[in-house]
């Protein structure tokens, strides 16, 4: 019997979903079926949901009806962790709204006994599913009003089939040798008796299927698949064993071209290969991907069924539409005992998917030390790429598989890796692989290797280094192993300085000067008259104190082409940059670059011009503000004092301090034969107030 098709398109917050029943998974199904009841007949109905019931004569009735959605409950007694299921609890204190509104059976449409025929039921239909898993259907008016509901019922199966199902032996005799029961007629699109016995493993009905209608033995179903296929897909090695016997072809495959051998090594069933191989089933067919049953069996690690599929002549250089063969498919699956299987027959070891792979890189790329280790002792070439250009040891590198890279190490042309564009280093680096980084470094690859142009213009900001990515992505102990095996901080073109300052990390900031990074380093695609760290330090007092410290010029920021006059509007436009305090420099840019007073006239900036041209003016000596850096200081009464100290002339005792830096140096104070709180005043850590 044919079950209706039923869909449904309801209001929000009216459709009775199978969650809102799952809620009242904790009562059984009298207690669930009586609460719908009640409410279907007595509370107010929550919306309209139409339905569309599709009978088997062609017609389509749609009606729209009104559901009832139980409550969401959220209480302990609807857990069932909480509940106990062998104890049933009473509707008082198991669902309280029931006890709210008693049934009223007396109501002018009660529920019928029988459920109403959904061939020539005209209304609509409810389907939904218990908390205990039971299937139930609602029947309704189109008025709304509940008919009936009951379990959804099943679908008719036909007797012959039944008694297969069941194994009722004697039963199906009966029915096979009637003269009324054709045999040859499907229970659904091909399926025959005989894959119904095939498929539950009878293998009694199977056989008297057979006597009564041998000719059926190839005869396939809707997808393709023979009786022997059926029974090989359910591992049913009696029903296979009769099949052959009786003259089943082994090589008839289904429609993705899977034939019943290929079906076996996916099912893993060394006793079914055997028997479909000792009938003459073809080893080397392959399926609509190109999979044939040697490659299947070898990724599933199964040595015995890929034994005997090498001597009955199973070839190991077919490949599937990727161009992977068997050797490569157990290497990417780290199988193996079926990879020194297929090593002993003769397999290559160097062999390579269609998109340039090798069985060594795919077991780098997914951590099988074992495998990596067998391949390397076979003599597997290291040194081929995959699809990306990069090497098995990239790989290693990036996932930080430490052993796998040790092992890769020795073997890797590291002339072969500049030619790849990319070090390894790099990839520990951005992936914070600091063991792969310690690994490689002590190795002996270079840190100051460089990204090819094609690799480092992948990068929107054209970095270059692996110091570079180990200080975008905070990792200090990385920044640290790298500068102290003598990383260059300076050579990519947006230097890491730039990056510490702009994420506001002072210990790398600290690490990087202290080896000799340029503080007064520029940006080439923004330009400025001033060093180009000041934009990203400016806000942290201390980090921009630090930088002045250690060498960064002062006298820059005060030098403007505009002096005394009138400064022509700034025009601020966002840019692409994420921090505050770059949104204006596109706008601003001019032949000679941004300016500090401009620079510092960003709305994020301005409210900290005063100590910034506080800090400044220790720096420097002698200078004059420009009218903008005056209006700045004008804007704040108590930044008075700080005009005051950029009058000339400057304080002796600045200059001289001033005049000993230029011509001693920072570091060569500590040698000068001067008291020490001298020398803190010599290093700015001291003002002159204080001496």
């Amino acid at each position: 019997m044919a079950t209706p098709g039923i869909s449904h398109s309801s209001s929000a917050g009216s459709s009775l979903t199978f969650e809102d029943y799952s809620l009242y998974r904790n009562l059984n199904d009298d207690e669930l079926l009586q609460l719908a009841i009640e409410r279907s007949l007595i509370e107010t109905h929550g919306g309209t949901a139409t339905t569309t019931i599709s009978t088997n004569s062609s017609t389509t009735i749609t009606t729209k009806s009104t559901i009832t959605q139980l409550p969401h409950r959220h209480d302990s007694n609807l857990n069932p962790s909480s509940t106990n299921r062998n104890k049933p609890q009473t509707s008082s204190t198991q669902n309280p709204a029931a006890v709210q509104t008693g049934a009223h059976y007396s109501s002018p449409n009660p529920p019928v006994e029988k459920p109403p025929d959904p061939k020539t039921f005209v209304g609509t239909m409810s389907r939904f599913m218990t908390g205990s898993g039971k299937r139930m259907v609602a029947y309704y008016k189109a008025d709304g009003t509940l008919v009936h509901i009951a379990p959804e019922p099943e679908e008719d199966e036909e007797p012959l089939f039944r008694a297969i199902r069941e194994g009722d032996s004697s039963r199906v005799k009966a029915l096979a040798m009637c003269p009324g029961t054709n045999l040859m007629l499907p229970s659904k699109p091909g399926w025959l008796a005989v894959h119904q016995a095939a498929w539950f493993g009878q293998e009694a009905c199977l056989r008297m299927l057979l006597i009564a209608q041998p000719g059926m033995i190839n005869n396939r179903a809707s997808h393709g698949e023979t009786p022997l296929f059926a029974a090989v897909s359910r591992v049913q090695l009696e029903c296979v064993q009769l099949l052959l016997e009786n003259g089943a072809d082994p090589d008839i495959p289904n429609y993705e071209k899977e034939t019943p051998l290929y079906k076996a090594c996916e099912r893993n069933n060394p006793a079914i290969v055997a028997a479909l191989l000792n009938y003459g089933a073809e080893v080397n067919t392959s399926c609509t991907q190109g999979w044939t049953a040697l490659q299947e069996a070898g990724g599933r690690n199964n040595v015995e069924i890929c034994e005997m599929l090498l001597k009955a002549g199973a070839k190991h250089n077919v490949r599937n539409m990727y161009g992977i063969g068997p050797l490569f498919t157990a290497a990417q699956n780290g199988q193996l005992a079926a990879l020194r299987l297929l090593i002993k027959h003769g397999a290559d070891v160097n062999t390579q998917a269609a998109d340039g792979a090798t069985a060594l890189y795919e077991a780098a790329k997914n951590g099988h030390e074992k495998v990596v280790e067998l391949l390397l002792s076979q003599n597997a070439d290291a040194n081929k790429p995959g699809k990306t250009g990069l090497l098995p040891l990239h790989i290693a590198a990036q996932r930080g598989s430490d052993t796998i890279a040790s092992m890769l190490i020795p073997v890797t042309s590291k002339a072969r890796i500049r030619r790849t564009g990319i070090s390894p280093l790099h990839l520990a680096a951005e992936r914070n692989r600091d063991d792969t980084l310690e690994l490689l470094i002590n190795a002996g690859f270079d840190v100051n290797a460089q990204l090819s142009e094609e690799r480092s213009r992948l990068y929107e900001d054209r970095r270059s280094t692996a110091l570079y990515f180990s200080v975008i992505n905070n990792n200090i102990d990385a920044v640290s192993m790298l500068l102290a095996a003598g990383a260059n901080p300076n050579l990519d073109m947006f230097k890491p300085l730039l990056v510490a300052a702009r994420i506001n990390c002072i210990q790398t900031v600290q690490l990087l000067v202290e080896h000799g990074a340029d503080i007064n380093a520029g940006i080439p695609t923004h330009p400025t008259t001033f060093p180009a760290v000041y934009m990203f330090s400016m806000k942290y007092l201390p980090m921009f104190k630090y930088l002045l410290d250690h060498g960064g010029h002062a006298l820059s920021c005060f030098d403007c082409m505009h002096g005394s006059q009138s400064h022509p509007p700034i025009k601020i436009r966002r840019s692409n940059w994420n921090h505050d305090s770059d949104r204006i420099l596109p706008g601003m840019l001019q032949r000679t670059g941004v300016q500090f007073c401009e620079m510092i006239s960003a709305p994020s900036i301005s409210r900290w011009a005063g100590p910034i041209i506080d800090i400044l003016l220790d720096y420097v000596g002698h200078v004059t503000l420009c009218s903008r850096l005056m209006e700045h200081l004008d804007s704040y009464s108590g930044w008075s004092i700080i005009k005051e100290k950029a009058a000339l002339p400057r304080p002796l005792m600045h200059l001289c301090r001033l005049q000993i830096l230029h011509l001693v140096g920072r570091r060569k104070l500590k040698k000068l034969p001067l008291p020490g709180s001298l020398i803190r005043f010599l290093k700015h850590q001291l003002s002159l107030d204080d001496n």
